[in-house]
């Protein structure tokens, strides 16, 4: 069976650890616990093929930031997490994006953006496009 290693990351309180819990568990959880990293594992289905994804969950505060190296060197895809009410949070994402291309020394790493947070206003200026 392939496995897939996946890495969540954005800043702190965006939703990381309720986006991932949700899709491991079809639970929402509505209380913020930061998270310093939980791992999780499930079976899915890719292109017809039975995989396993190994989810990292990290924690998204900065005192938390040297730990990001070496998490980023090993995994295989990152879902970036911003939230619409946070605009640093958006801007935050494109750092993440340089720090893993640095560290995986790659112009091109499987990314994809995430927006939580969906009790959108259009006042929120992250929400518009780049």
């Amino acid at each position: 069976m392939t496995e897939y290693k996946l890495v969540v990351v954005g800043a702190g309180g965006v939703g990381k650890s309720a986006l991932t819990i949700q899709l491991i568990q079809n639970h929402f959880v509505e209380e913020y616990d930061p998270t310093i990293e939980d791992s999780y594992r499930k079976q899915v289905v890719i292109d017809g093929e039975i995989c396993l994804l190994d989810i990292l969950d990290t924690a998204g505060q900065e005192e938390y930031s040297a730990m990001r190296d070496q998490y980023m060197r090993t995994g295989q895809g990152f879902l970036c997490v911003f939230a619409v009410n946070n605009d640093k949070s958006y801007e935050d994402i494109n750092k993440y994006r340089e720090q893993i291309k640095r560290v995986k020394d790659a112009d091109e790493v499987p990314m994809v953006r995430k927006l939580t947070q969906l009790f959108f206003h259009p006042s929120y200026s992250c929400w518009k496009q780049d």
